[in-house]
């Protein structure tokens, strides 16, 4: 009988443990998972992947500059296909810090821009959300000049 009782035992934890578990997203959202999209990103202008860039913006994406605000994917494409035209890319960027909130919905991911002589020229600021079909996608980016502290 005291067996029996261990096994029950056994068997309800697993299932107990097998619930919480199965209430876990698939993806596991980490920030390996937020590096690896913005070195995704990255890399599609460094590769001159205009359509594989444009994968990564949410439709109601907000991109932010000195002078301008952009608005939805659209928008943002129209805008930023200019940077695409030319064989070699004008800037690249890369991430050095990132942080995502423990519910694994939101990131933020920050790092430098260079551009095409490997200088820095400033710093990205990028808002990462995950989407229904567990695809980290930028819903807002702004970039601020590099600043000469020194």
């Amino acid at each position: 009988m005291q067996g029996t009782g261990l096994i029950l035992t056994a068997i309800f934890l697993l299932l107990v443990n097998h619930s919480v578990f199965a209430e876990e997203p698939v993806l596991k959202n980490s920030n390996q998972a937020v590096e690896t999209a913005e070195r995704a990103f990255a890399a599609s202008m460094a590769q001159r992947d205009f359509e594989t860039f444009k994968t990564f913006i949410s439709e109601d994406a907000v991109f932010l500059s000195e002078s301008v605000t952009l608005r939805g994917k659209q928008q943002i494409a129209d805008t930023w296909e200019a940077y695409f035209k030319e064989p070699l890319a004008p800037f690249s960027w890369e991430p050095e810090n990132i942080e995502v909130l423990e519910s694994g919905t939101l990131a933020w991911s920050s790092g430098p821009v260079y551009d095409a002589a490997g200088e820095v020229v400033a710093t990205f600021n990028t808002v990462w959300q995950l989407d229904a079909s567990h695809q980290w996608r930028v819903i807002f980016d702004k970039g601020n000049p590099a600043c000469n502290c020194r």
